[in-house]
């Protein structure tokens, strides 16, 4: 069948992966021939099984086969994937994945570190540093802050220190001990305890707490001492002083403890994350003083190289690293030529780690990454730039016979950066390796020698392949969602722009590129913003919008993921910038980000939408149900009293298999369906609550179809395109741009009371286009329901159809960080400065 194949497409494949009986999530058994040695991409709409097939079938099978000739105990240092259902696949070489992936949330994990070239800095600076006179060489681990040897000893290598002030623990000093002045003391009876041993101490306890001496003050706040001392709980101060006297038996013997001490005590000990997360507020970050923020020891920081010492060099742009490294690589920097004398092989030793360095930063410059610095912390990245640059480090590892499975490496890119990733994807597969490259940019699906269309739809839906071949023969398949894209044939989203209802100032906005910058947003119409990776879009609209206008409301500024060591998460800079105008018609603010909807199975769409609340109290309703004096609560799978004891209401049971995968297999009492049997025995309209928790939205929309309650969060929810999503589908199942859309859906089916703000980064990840239509019309709902709409996006159908476009460059970095163009798309299409300009152009003149 191969050299059928082969002849017929008149092309030189060196082989052929055939799959059999793939089974794989939605995939309906199917059969599949694709090339090796070439680029072969997966389409098809979101949910339509794309990943099933690539992911979930093919990679999956490489590693199991790859890892069976591993040493069992090396197995488990791997994280496996499940073995994939699937009868057969033939011609499967080794595979490598690149997956989009949120970034490590420690600071302690950053561009050097996950491209390893931090490894190489540390060992020019160790073997080819300055050195002062008299110090001696130090090993390259002595530059890392992440070792003993390397970190500064105040602040341990994270180069803040954290501290207690009075005012951030005694908020409100018009107050008394009695009132709670102290408020990073406990709330309950851990606060009492420590009032009712002051009053045992003899400190006034009912004076405003600006009224006490400093000196007391201070003892009370920061002293290490712990006193014990009788406790008279209920006493007024003058009984408890009587009953001192009469050496009366005290309640308890009761030990004080400072607030200072209580603080760091319970972050330092505590299990519960709303403890750390309360004492927390009380705690203030400042730059080291001992390394002035650089995290390392003074030694380190005193040897130097180019004039920079190591931090300095690792907060540059790789852009200006390289100009940097360029003359030690060629060997023609003049002061090394004047030290070649006296120190021949530290020459030697600079030229090939700084021509290695260039090197390896030219890959990350060629894939658009020019703008980021060693020292820039992977949480600060997006899943895409993240992808990239393990996307770089593959490039420069010269492996050949490979099959590299990437998950949308377009995603976060802008058009002018996808032409550099297409010739690095084209350096990869000249070196002799097969990319299977899953992917939504029509320009990647355009470049590919080989095309797999999955569907026709999403869901049950899906699971087929519609066609696999040459990408210019897809028009001819009628029940492609892709062709008609491709072709160019499908109609645009048309909206003629309309007209603002007033303006959203922002002056002297400042935070990362973006230098005491202007801004202007309209209010009421739908706003794009674009421009290069890296240019500005989101440290303006993400981070600078929404903290200004979360302060503006009163609300909280929406927190970052709570994951990771909270003392080594990112500290964002302080904004500079206010709003000068426009706060007087925005009610309310909505953030609506790709973060998951939650971190555990027990999280899904149901639940978080609120759904469920629904679904539950109609089972609740039902006769047997209140025959046995049910209520809403039984129908949970997270309350004792409805949920299966065996497996806790998980559904499943993890099987330990030691040196293999662990198994996930249902749950052998409730057979996967999470409830106990008594639970289950409840029905409604012949389904109990298992079976509408395995239902898709599309199957539940038809059985609820007279439940108006339940019918507008399942309308929204299938008009946002995931209708093919279970009700039930776990949180850790779904993708970014699903837990997006999710969200989205949520804020939808409340009742429009107009004048809010709603904020989208890349609404379009993981988007088909027929998908970003669908999204397009649900934005624009927003819009004419008195709404202002602002989104950060790189997809030019998206920009075409926006009534605004503010266009952030020139370029990345120092490069950007200024607004080249604003206007409707027509008249930024026009813009000569704008490197979206042409992109747009071209979108508006051909509906692409």
């Amino acid at each position: 069948m191969a050299k059928e194949t082969d002849k017929a497409l008149g092309k030189n494949f060196t082989g052929f992966v055939t799959v059999k009986g793939a089974r794989e999530h939605n995939l309906k058994n199917i059969d599949l021939t694709i090339p090796r040695d070439a680029m072969v991409v997966f389409t098809g709409v979101s949910g339509s099984g794309k990943s099933s097939l690539a992911f979930g079938t093919l990679y999956a099978e490489a590693q199991r086969r790859y890892l069976e000739s591993v040493s069992p105990y090396a197995r488990r240092l791997f994280h496996q994937m499940a073995v994939p259902e699937v009868d057969s696949i033939d011609g499967l070489p080794p595979a490598v994945a690149l997956q989009q992936q949120r970034g490590t949330p420690t600071t302690r994990s950053s561009v050097g570190s996950v491209t390893t070239l931090s490894n190489l800095v540390r060992m020019l600076y160790s073997r080819a540093g300055d050195y002062p006179p008299g110090q001696s060489i130090i090993y390259a681990e002595a530059f890392s802050p992440n070792t003993a040897e390397g970190a500064c000893p105040v602040c341990h290598g994270l180069g803040r220190i954290y501290d207690v002030t009075e005012k951030s623990m005694v908020p409100d000093d018009s107050l008394t001990i009695r009132e709670r002045a102290i408020a990073a003391w406990p709330t309950a009876w851990g606060g009492q305890n420590q009032r009712d041993i002051l009053v045992t101490l003899g400190i006034d306890v009912d004076k405003p707490w600006r009224e006490l001496p400093k000196k007391e003050r201070d003892w009370i706040l920061f002293t290490d001492e712990q006193p014990v001392v009788p406790v008279y709980p209920g006493y007024t101060p003058e009984q408890t002083q009587r009953a001192l006297k009469r050496k009366e038996e005290p309640n308890y013997m009761g030990t004080f403890s400072s607030a200072r001490r209580h603080v760091f005590h319970t972050f330092a000990n505590t299990n519960s994350p709303l403890m750390k997360k309360r004492v927390m507020q009380y705690m203030l970050s400042t730059d080291c003083p001992n390394c002035k923020g650089k995290r390392l020891r003074p030694e380190s920081l005193s040897v130097k190289f180019a004039g920079y010492d190591i931090t300095e060099l690792s907060r540059l742009p790789l852009k200006r690293l390289a100009t940097i490294l360029q003359p030690y690589a060629s060997g023609t920097n003049t002061i090394h030529k004047k030290q070649e004398a006296e120190h021949p092989e530290q020459t030697i030793v600079a030229q090939r780690i700084a021509s290695d360095l260039v090197a390896r930063i030219k890959v990350l410059l060629d894939l658009g990454l020019g703008y980021l610095s060693l020292e820039r912390s992977t949480p600060t990245l997006s899943p895409g730039e993240l992808q990239r640059l393990r996307l770089a480090t593959q490039l420069h590892s010269h492996l050949f016979g490979v099959v590299y499975v990437l998950d949308e490496p377009s995603a976060g890119l802008h058009p002018s950066d996808t032409l550099a990733l297409l010739t690095a994807l084209e350096g990869l597969k000249k070196a002799g390796n097969s990319l299977f490259i899953v992917e939504h940019n029509l320009d990647v699906i355009r470049h590919a020698d080989w095309l797999v269309d999955v569907g026709p739809d999403a869901g049950q839906k899906g699971g087929e392949i519609l066609y696999s071949g040459p990408p210019e023969n897809l028009h001819q398949v009628q029940n492609s969602k892709t062709a008609a894209y491709l072709s160019g044939t499908a109609a645009i989203h048309e909206q003629k722009p309309r007209t603002p209802t007033g303006w959203l100032k922002l002056s002297g906005v400042t935070r990362n590129n973006l230098n005491n910058l202007d801004a202007e947003f309209p209010l009421g119409v739908f706003t794009t913003v674009t421009g290069v990776s890296g240019s500005g879009k989101s440290s303006l609209v993400s981070q600078v919008l929404v903290e200004l206008v979360a302060q503006h409301l009163g609300h909280d500024i929406p927190a970052e993921e709570d994951e990771g060591e909270e003392l080594e998460r990112v500290i964002l800079p302080e904004s500079g910038g206010q709003i000068t105008a426009g706060m007087e018609t925005i009610k309310r603010l909505v953030r609506v980000d790709q973060k998951p909807i939650g971190r555990t199975p027990r999280s899904n769409l149901a639940t978080y939408t609120g759904l469920f609340d629904n679904v539950r109290k109609l089972f609740a309703a039902t006769p047997m149900a209140r025959a046995r004096k049910y209520d809403a609560g039984r129908f949970s799978f997270n309350v004792a009293k409805g949920r299966c004891e065996n497996c806790q209401g998980e559904g499943f049971v993890m099987v330990e298999l030691l040196f293999l995968p662990s198994v996930y297999a249902p749950c052998p009492v409730c057979q996967g369906a999470r409830y106990n049997a008594k639970t289950l025995e409840v029905t409604y309209r012949d389904k109990n609550v298992a079976d509408v928790l395995d239902m898709t939205v599309d199957a539940a929309s038809e059985f609820f179809d007279e439940e108006p309650n339940l019918q507008r969060a399942l309308t929204v929810l299938r008009e946002v395109g995931l209708g093919y999503l279970r009700l039930g589908q776990p949180a850790t199942e779904l993708s970014g741009g699903e837990a997006q859309r999710i969200k989205l859906a949520t804020e939808l089916q409340k009742a429009q009371r107009g004048n809010s703000l709603y904020i989208l980064d890349e609404p379009t990840t993981g988007l088909h286009p027929a998908d970003v239509e669908k999204l397009l019309v649900q934005l624009d709902n927003l819009v004419e329901a008195g709404n202002t709409v602002i989104v950060v996006e790189h997809t030019m159908r998206v920009v075409a159809a926006s009534d605004w476009v503010i266009d952030i460059g020139p370029g990345a970095g120092e490069e950007g960080g200024k607004i080249v163009a604003a206007g409707t798309p027509a008249q930024v299409a026009r813009s000569k400065q704008s490197k979206t300009a042409p992109f747009l152009k071209k979108a508006l003149n051909s509906n692409l």
